[in-house]
């Protein structure tokens, strides 16, 4: 995991050089930014193994720049971890949505955010020894993990990275029950401040884009969800 380069896009330069400190003593190599113009050069030659995005820059909002991250297919898979000042629970949850894989709110332990770094990593080393390139849901679903595309009966439906993630974790395991909790480790890892409901509100999202196919994603009252095939 040593050597690995973990891109930090902070303004405020002294936070910048702290975490760079930190980020360099675990054994990584920072690269520091502190704007997201500065950053997307960088990303026209080369690409880090993390980002730390602090929401509150002088040029880009952090939420844009994440939401351009997941929707170009070379940084969708990109792990990003949001460092912000910003503690209110709606922007966790649309930072979250948006496909950011963490979110740490300022002051913060740089000893946390240093382990919430090798924990994104770690779940990313896993994804990528263990993923098969298509799961296929019956005869009605497809899904192709590796250029992140999903299709009904042929056709390509547009999900959100959270939905996707869902709907792969559901397709891996076609019967199993999984709880909301379950759900919410799969996808955030370490991440306990999203609510449960968020779950519920992705699953409903899912379903309708899914359409007819929506209904393999069952409801077990008092459990959680699973994919039972037809």
């Amino acid at each position: 995991m040593n050597g690995k380069t973990i891109a930090i896009i902070e303004d405020d330069k002294d936070i910048l050089e702290l975490i760079a400190l930190h980020v360099q003593k675990a054994g990584f190599k920072p690269k520091k930014f502190t704007d997201g113009e500065s950053f997307f050069r960088y990303l026209s030659t080369d690409m880090p193994d993390v980002l730390i995005l602090d929401l509150m820059l002088p040029d880009m909002d952090g939420l844009e720049i994440c939401k351009v991250l997941r929707s170009n297919p070379s940084t969708a898979k990109l792990p990003i971890i949001i460092l912000t000042a910003k503690i209110e629970e709606t922007d966790k949850i649309v930072g979250l949505e948006l496909g950011a894989d963490d979110y740490i709110t300022k002051p913060f332990s740089p000893r946390e955010l240093i382990a919430r770094v090798k924990a994104v990593l770690r779940r990313t080393s896993e994804e990528e020894t263990t993923e098969e390139e298509i799961l296929k849901v019956g005869d009605k679903i497809v899904i192709d993990v590796n250029k992140m595309e999903v299709y009904v009966e042929g056709k390509k439906v547009d999900l959100t990275l959270t939905e996707f993630k869902i709907l792969k974790h559901l397709a891996k395991k076609p019967g199993w029950v999984f709880s909301r909790e379950q759900l919410l480790d799969a996808i955030w890892g370490v991440k306990k401040s999203v609510i449960d409901r968020t779950v519920d509100v992705h699953i409903k999202k899912l379903r309708d884009k899914l359409g007819k196919a929506g209904k393999l994603i069952k409801s077990v009252r008092g459990m959680g969800y699973k994919i039972e095939i037809e």
